[in-house]
C-alpha cells in the first residue's frame, strides 16, 4: 500500500476539483487572450458593411444578425474575464441601446495593447494608471468636439431626429435607412409625452408579418394585435371599449353545492335562470354604451351568443402584457370579473378592425384622435431572420431617440471623432512623464480601431484611409471622416453622418472600466462545479 503524502498549500485549503490560475502568463495574459478573441468575433460587424454572424443558441434557434449585443448574448460566453467584457456591452445596450459592438471592440482593443505593454515590461498597475489618465482626457476632448447649438434641439422635428438617428439604423441595415429612420421617426413623435425626458421605449410596438418588402411596411397610431375577433363582427368605428381580465364567461360558484330537482318544468327554469343571468350582464355592458368587448380568458359559448344579439364586438388577448398595453392605447381600465362597468372605466377608440395582411389576420386597434400612448411601426419582409434583423433595428432607433431626449448632442460621425482622439490624446502622451505615457500612447492607438475596421469592412486600403484621416486632421479639418461609399475622405457635415454624444460617451467609459477590472485580476481561482444536471432557465411566455 503506497503512503500518501498529504496535500499542502492551496491544495490543502480548498475542495479536491478546484482550478487556480496566478502570475501574469497564466492569468493575466490568458484574461486578456479571452477578450481579445471576444472583440474579434464583434469587430467584423462593425458599421454600416459590418459582416452577420450565424449564431445557433442552445435551444437551436438560428440568428442571422451584425447586432454586437444579441452576439455576444446568444454564445452564452463561459470564460469569466470575456463575461467581464460581456457585461459592459450589454450596460451600454441597456443604457442607450447602440453603441455595443464599439464598447466590446474597443475594450479588446485596449487589452491588446496592454499585453503588448505587459510584454515590453510594464507592471498592469502603471497601465491601469495610464488608461484612467486616457479616458479622463478623451473625455474632456469629446466634450470639446460637440457641435455647435446641437444641445437645444426641437425632439418633434422630423428632420433633427432622423439627422441624429441615421449612423445608428445604418450600421444595423445599411442601405435601407432612409425609409426605417422616417418610420421609426414618425412612430416615436407620435407617442413623445409633453416632457420628452419621460419618453417609454416600451411605447413603440414592433409588429413582424411576412411577406411584402421593407416599403410596404407603415407605422399605426395604435395597436396591432395578430390574433382575430371572436365573433362574427370584424369593424367598429368610434367606439367605446370595457376590459374583462378575467375572461367573459359563466362563473363557477366558489362552493360546492348539490342541486335537488323534482320535475322536468324545474330542470328547465334552472337552464333558462343561467342564461338568463349571462343575459342580463351583456344586456348591462351594451347599454353602458360600449361596443366592444376586450376578454383577457376564455370567451364562453353563450356569452359570445348574447354578444352577437346585442352587436358586440370580442376580442380576446390572452397575454397580460398586450392587455395592459390595449388599456394604455384605450384609455379603459380592466375589470376584473364580469360586472355592469362604470363609465370611467370605459376605454375609446377610434376604429377597430381586423384585416388579413400577407396571409395573417390581424385586429388594428387605431387611436388618430386625443393622447395616444402606444404607436406600432409594422414590419414586412420576406423572412423571419430579416424580420428580426429589421426588429433589431428599430429597437436602436428608438433607443437613440431616448437617448436624445435626454441629450440631445452630436460628435462628428464616420471615424472622425475617434482620429481626432486618437491625435490629441497621443499629443497629451508627450507631455506626461512617468511610465504611464507608454499606456496613454497605447490608449490614443486604440482609437484607430474604429477607421481601421470601417475601411476594412468596406473593403478599402485601411493604411491608407488612416493615414490620409490624419494628415486631414492635422491641418485643421477636424471633422473629415471615411466615405465609405466612395472610399475617400470627406467632410461629415456634408455626408450629415452624426453620432449621439452620449453613445460615444459610455462606449469609451464601459470599455476603459471593463479593460482596466480585467488587468486588476492577477489570480483566478475556481471551485469544483456543482454536480447534477443543469436546469434550464424558465423560458418566458410572453416576447419581453
Amino acid at each position: 500500500m503506497g503512503y500518501q503524502l498529504p496535500p499542502y498549500g492551496l491544495q490543502a485549503m480548498l475542495k479536491e476539483g478546484h482550478r487556480h490560475l496566478s502570475g501574469l502568463e497564466e492569468a493575466v495574459l490568458k484574461n486578456i487572450d479571452a477578450c481579445k478573441e471576444l472583440s474579434a468575433i464583434t469587430r467584423t460587424s462593425m458599421g454600416p458593411n459590418g459582416m452577420n454572424k450565424m449564431v445557433i443558441n442552445h435551444l437551436d434557434k438560428l440568428f442571422v444578425t451584425n447586432d454586437a449585443a444579441t452576439i455576444v448574448n446568444e454564445l452564452e460566453v463561459q470564460h469569466p474575464a470575456a463575461k467581464i467584457v460581456v457585461l459592459a456591452g450589454k450596460a451600454q445596450q441597456e443604457e442607450i441601446g447602440d453603441g455595443a459592438n464599439l464598447t466590446i471592440s474597443f475594450a479588446g482593443e485596449l487589452l491588446h495593447g496592454a499585453e503588448e505593454l505587459i510584454r515590453m515590461g510594464l507592471h498592469p498597475s502603471e497601465i491601469i494608471s495610464g488608461y484612467t489618465k486616457a479616458i479622463k482626457k478623451a473625455i474632456e476632448i469629446l466634450e470639446e468636439l460637440v457641435e455647435k447649438d446641437s444641445d437645444k434641439m426641437d425632439v418633434r422635428n422630423k428632420e433633427e431626429v432622423i439627422t441624429r438617428m441615421k449612423a445608428a439604423v445604418a450600421s444595423k441595415q445599411f442601405g435601407q435607412e432612409d425609409v426605417l429612420c422616417s418610420l421609426i421617426a414618425d412612430a416615436c413623435i407620435q407617442v413623445c409625452p409633453k416632457n420628452p425626458a419621460n419618453f417609454n421605449v416600451d411605447n413603440v410596438r414592433v409588429a413582424k408579418l411576412l411577406g411584402g418588402g421593407l416599403l410596404n411596411s407603415t407605422v399605426v397610431r395604435g395597436m396591432v394585435l395578430k390574433n382575430d375577433a371572436v365573433g362574427s363582427i370584424k369593424r367598429v368605428e368610434k367606439a367605446q371599449v370595457v376590459v374583462f381580465a378575467g375572461g367573459v364567461d359563466t362563473s363557477a360558484t366558489e362552493t360546492k353545492g348539490t342541486v335537488l330537482i323534482h320535475s322536468a318544468e324545474q330542470l328547465e327554469t334552472y337552464a333558462k335562470t343561467e342564461e338568463a343571468k349571462v343575459e342580463e350582464l351583456i344586456k348591462v355592458v351594451a347599454e353602458s354604451g360600449a361596443k366592444v368587448i376586450v376578454s383577457g380568458g376564455a370567451v364562453g359559448e353563450m356569452a359570445l351568443h348574447f354578444c352577437e344579439r346585442y352587436k358586440l364586438m370580442v376580442l380576446r388577448i390572452s397575454s397580460k402584457f398586450e392587455l395592459r398595453r390595449f388599456c394604455g392605447t384605450t384609455g379603459a381600465v380592466a375589470l376584473l370579473k364580469l360586472s355592469p362597468p362604470n363609465a370611467d372605466d370605459l376605454g375609446y377608440a377610434d376604429s377597430i378592425s381586423v384585416q388579413e395582411i400577407g396571409g395573417a389576420t390581424v385586429t388594428i386597434v387605431k387611436n388618430e384622435e386625443g393622447g395616444n400612448s402606444v404607436s406600432t411601426v409594422v414590419l414586412r419582409a420576406s423572412t423571419d431572420s430579416i424580420l428580426d434583423d429589421l426588429e433589431r433595428a428599430v429597437d436602436d432607433g428608438v433607443n437613440t431617440y431616448k437617448a436624445m431626449c435626454r441629450d440631445s448632442r452630436i460628435v462628428p460621425g464616420a471615424a472622425a471623432t475617434e482620429i481626432e482622439l486618437a491625435k490629441r490624446v497621443k499629443e497629451f502622451s508627450f507631455k506626461e512623464t512617468g511610465l504611464d505615457q507608454y499606456a496613454i500612447a497605447k490608449f490614443a492607438e486604440s482609437f484607430e480601431l474604429v477607421p481601421k475596421t470601417l475601411a476594412e469592412n468596406a473593403g478599402l486600403n485601411a493604411m491608407e484611409i488612416i493615414s490620409s484621416l490624419y494628415a486631414e486632421h492635422s491641418s485643421g479639418n477636424t471633422k473629415v471622416g471615411i466615405d465609405l461609399e466612395g472610399g475617400v475622405c470627406k467632410d461629415v457635415s456634408v455626408m450629415r453622418i452624426w453620432d449621439l454624444f452620449i453613445t460615444k460617451f459610455f462606449a469609451l467609459k464601459y470599455a476603459a472600466d471593463a479593460a482596466c477590472t480585467v488587468l486588476r485580476v492577477d489570480q483566478i481561482i475556481m471551485a469544483k462545479p456543482a454536480g447534477g444536471p443543469k436546469r434550464d432557465k424558465p423560458v418566458a411566455m410572453d416576447e419581453d
